[in-house]
């Protein structure tokens, strides 16, 4: 996939729309990604997306779903047209026509206990062992085991505060029994 540069020139309605991301307290990386969709689709178009149709939405899903892209892209840019054309423009009508796509369910693979076992063996030290163990044992997405810290852990109550995990949101994690 090319690589698409959101550098151009801020135009009064990405400026607007970047605005309005902001009051609404969207994550910068969420920010980045509406920017992403939302330059794809005016490339598509050929002309500013405050000039599209509904056809012109409709036929650029068409044509997402024709070129192979993933459920995740086009639910992506679903979400980013939905917020342009609702949020920024306020235009209802023309956000009704856009269908999101329904995700495969794809059960993630588990490792067994006896997989664990090795992979903590492979491990090169105590220091690895342990990121790991928690992170299986918890259930933690690595950018969460990742920037775990000692005093996160709660070892009375066998809870792990995980804080800023997935959408910004803190939670906690039950901690393994096993050692």
């Amino acid at each position: 996939m090319a690589t698409i540069s959101t550098t151009a020139p801020v135009t009064p309605l990405r400026q607007r729309m970047q605005h309005d991301m902001m009051m609404r307290g969207l994550l910068p990386r969420t920010q980045d990604q509406y920017i992403r969709h939302m330059w794809r689709f005016s490339a598509w178009l050929g002309r500013p997306p405050d000039t599209a149709t509904s056809e012109d939405l409709r036929n650029f899903q068409i044509q997402q779903h024709e070129s192979g892209a993933s459920a995740g892209t086009i639910n992506g840019a679903v979400s980013a047209l939905r917020f342009f054309y609702t949020v920024t423009l306020r235009r209802r009508d023309l956000a009704r026509g856009l269908v999101a796509t329904r995700r495969p369910d794809n059960v993630r693979e588990v490792l067994s206990v006896e997989e664990m076992a090795r992979l903590l063996e492979a491990a090169p030290g105590i220091k690895y062992k342990a990121a790991l163990g928690v992170a299986y044992g918890a259930g933690l997405r690595v950018s969460e085991a990742a920037y775990l810290k000692v005093d996160d852990i709660d070892s009375k109550r066998m809870l792990i505060r995980v804080e800023q995990g997935k959408g910004g949101k803190d939670r906690n994690a039950m901690l393994s029994p096993q050692r």
